[in-house]
């Protein structure tokens, strides 16, 4: 990401996109490792469904960044 030359009007919510972005993305990835582990279809679905739900989140998120940027 390239860096910036004058800072966001709002710094501490810059941060927390940030980290969500991080958190979702890491998150995201394990899920995915686990997917084929499951033991059960309503266990895959239930993994799934939450993977759905961060990269929502995580959207939102990065949109979020850009109306800042």
């Amino acid at each position: 990401m390239a860096e910036r030359f004058l800072p966001t009007e709002d710094p501490v919510l810059e941060a927390v996109l940030q980290w969500t972005v991080e958190r979702d993305a890491q998150d995201v990835r394990r899920l995915l490792e686990w997917l084929p582990e499951a033991r059960s279809s309503r266990e895959r679905r239930a993994l799934l469904e939450r993977v759905r739900s961060l990269l929502t989140e995580l959207e939102t998120a990065l949109d979020g960044l850009e109306t800042l940027n």
